[in-house]
């Protein structure tokens, strides 16, 4: 069981980390190949609770540079513990030239032959070891840059980086410790370049790796066939060699150009090859053999796979995304009606068509929601929640919560934009989402028994399979869902789009039930597929099975798993109905209210007060109201489990005039008091 908890807690902390370097595509990898179970902790106060890091935490957010993530604030610990550890045995660093013997020379074995391929400019003069050491002879120099071949493997690879890539001096003239090699290490590192694994040195971009081909002796011969040198030509320079077989001049022709397009070589218009920095390097350079001793001819490529799992070659373009659009037609948009109003004439109303997702500009209220007139409320207060998640818990680093609070428009438009996704990709099962976009001009003239209302009609859905794809399209689509005159509406089409209609229908107890109710109300099935991604009619946890008689029964949907955001209902005090665990205990403390036939939203800024084990006898709550045209932050004080008495009696004689939401709160908190703090309650 240990076990598990720990491969949990590790899931976590490298979703928190990915989660805060904003690597949402490999996040949604990582959920498909490791999806999140019920014990996944997705709480980063629990995270740091379980890992014992508060301390730590602290301490990281007094750095001036303090670190994002607890992953890196963990292993910036264990480097400076690592740091302070011994090295070879003692604590004292190597001389520079005992260190620079273990690290740049090159043993010459009986039979070792000597070539010039290191003879780039990153292996120049100016970065050889002769800056360091005057008295160096250019024999030596030239030995420890050229590339050793190993008698039993027959390899010929690339020399060793020079000492300016490798070490660092201090003023003493000592290594730098993080730079000094054992010789352990350097054995090590001596069998992996025989072995061709280390073949030379990493590629600064896709063209100079292209060039910089590892290279092999073939093991049979010490001579390769001119068939071998066309190959390998063709491979590395996309040569047309077609007549080397009859024309032994052109094979010699193909092993200069190959010799040299490694070395920054420059072809002309006429197809003449040009090597003067070439020449120029082979006349100047140290003692060594001569081009036509260079044997080219008995090389052949190795294997480039190994060459780039081993390096990061940067990547020259970007590939555009490919986004799959497809123009509404009407039978999608006869679906899309029967299973929001229930017929293909049904329409939707002036309150649900001049309703989007506008924040307010009262100050303290900057976060919220405003709604314009009844109907949407369920989907806007759903929404609502999903940006306090990301507000409160999850874009923002500080812990004031005027601060959290008091937000900028760039932020609360991201955390739109992101709250949206969350909602779609929830929705579409974390595999697929459509979004709905608005094309303001009529894509299908309908005919039959089918009612325009000019929204479905100009409609293009844009289906994508990766959460990252997803945000994408909504960052570059907001202002149609913050500010253009049919946001909610495509948020709705969307969602249904994204469950497709025969799955919301199965998810429904009854599938004839609709999304939209009497008097353009949302239905708790829309509610419930906004939040926890499934249209089903319950609020309870799990199903429930219903005895029909004559061995008959009737399934009964409810919530499946625990959700992000909660649910408290007036009618579970009215015990018309039962909220269970899964949304009554959600994953962050925010509640979607349903009271009077309204949705509006409580949340909490302290994440504690979501965890099951939270036992607090006093803690704030916070709640919005969209419709209310609330002008400043209504703060709620609730005393859980004190005055039960004095509660229990007022509760007795003045029930009538008990505000509804208090009656909501003691659906979970039983028997609290609750205080408004000198705020009209709100009846």
């Amino acid at each position: 069981m240990m076990g598990k908890d720990v491969e949990e807690v590790s899931a976590s902390l490298v979703r928190e980390y990915l989660s805060r370097k904003g690597l949402k595509k490999t996040i949604a990898c990582m959920d498909e190949e490791l999806p999140r179970t019920n014990s996944s902790v997705n709480n980063r106060s629990d995270l740091r609770r379980i890992l014992h890091l508060e301390g730590l935490y602290k301490q990281n957010k007094a750095e001036e540079h303090p670190f994002k993530s607890m992953l890196e604030m963990i292993v910036k610990v264990r480097m400076s513990e690592g740091d302070k550890t011994k090295i070879h045995g003692d604590n004292e660093a190597l001389p520079l030239e005992q260190t620079m013997s273990i690290d740049m020379s090159v043993k010459r074995e009986p039979g070792c032959k000597e070539s010039l391929l290191c003879d780039s400019p990153r292996f120049s003069e100016s970065n050889s070891v002769s800056q360091l050491k005057p008295s160096q002879t250019p024999s030596e120099n030239t030995r420890k840059k050229s590339f050793a071949v190993h008698p039993e493997s027959e390899r010929s690879v690339y020399c060793l980086p020079s000492s300016h890539d490798l070490l660092t001096v201090s003023k003493e003239g000592f290594l730098s410790e993080k730079k000094i090699l054992d010789t352990d290490s350097q054995k090590n590192r001596s069998s992996r370049i025989r072995r061709g694994i280390m073949a030379g040195p990493i590629a600064s971009s896709l063209q100079e790796s292209n060039r910089r081909r590892p290279a092999r002796k073939a093991s049979s011969s010490l001579k390769a066939t001119t068939e071998d040198c066309r190959e390998s030509a063709n491979w590395t320079n996309g040569l047309n060699t077609t007549n080397t077989k009859s024309n032994p001049s052109a094979s010699l022709e193909g092993e200069s150009r190959m010799f040299s397009n490694s070395h920054k070589g420059i072809i002309d218009h006429n197809g003449h090859e040009k090597m003067p920095e070439v020449k120029h390097r082979l006349k100047n350079s140290a003692p060594g053999p001569k081009l036509d001793g260079l044997h080219v001819l008995e090389m052949v490529l190795d294997d480039v796979e190994n060459e780039e799992s081993l390096c990061d070659v940067p990547r020259t373009s970007i590939p555009e995304r490919c986004l799959d659009k497809t123009p509404m037609d009407q039978m999608t948009a006869t679906a899309l009606k029967e299973i929001i109003f229930g017929s293909p004439m049904g329409c939707f109303t002036e309150e649900w068509k001049q309703q989007n997702f506008t924040f307010s500009d009262n100050p303290g209220l900057k976060y919220g929601i405003v709604q314009k007139k009844g109907g949407p409320c369920g989907v806007l207060a759903a929404v609502q929640a999903c940006v306090l998640q990301k507000l409160l818990f999850e874009e923002s680093s500080s812990d004031s919560l005027d601060e959290r609070l008091e937000v900028s428009h760039v932020l609360r438009t991201k955390c739109l934009s992101l709250a949206l996704a969350d909602i779609l990709w929830r929705v579409g099962n974390m595999k697929r989402a459509t979004v709905a976009i608005n094309t303001g001009r009529s894509l299908f003239i309908p005919i039959g028994r089918y009612k325009s209302d000019g929204i479905l009609e100009m409609i293009t859905c844009v289906t994508v399979e990766t959460l990252d794809d997803l945000t994408f399209v909504l960052e570059k689509n907001v202002r149609q869902f913050d500010s253009g005159p049919f946001g909610c509406i495509l948020l709705t089409i969307s969602a249904i789009l994204s469950r497709t209609t025969a799955t919301i229908q199965s998810d429904m107890d009854v599938p004839s039930s609709t999304l939209i109710g009497a008097h353009g109300y949302c239905t708790q099935e829309l509610v419930n597929l906004l939040l926890c991604g499934r249209a089903v009619s319950n609020v309870f946890d799990d199903e429930m099975k219903l005895d029909s008689g004559n061995g008959n029964f009737t399934l009964l949907k409810g919530i499946k798993a625990r959700c992000n955001i909660g649910l408290l209902s007036l009618f579970e005090h009215y015990r018309i109905c039962k909220v269970g665990s899964h949304l009554k205990t959600p994953k962050f403390p925010i509640w979607v209210v349903c009271s009077e036939s309204h949705f509006s939203v409580l949340f909490c800024p302290s994440e504690d007060l979501a965890t099951d084990h939270c036992k607090e006898e006093e803690f704030d709550l916070y709640y919005y109201d969209g419709l209310a045209n609330q002008q400043e932050p209504i703060r709620l004080t609730v005393y859980s489990e004190s005055c039960a008495a004095e509660s229990a009696q007022s509760d007795n004689a003045e029930s009538d005039l008990i505000p509804p939401l208090e009656l909501c709160i003691r659906t979970k908190w039983r028997n609290a008091v609750v205080s408004w703090n000198d705020t009209d309650p709100i009846l």
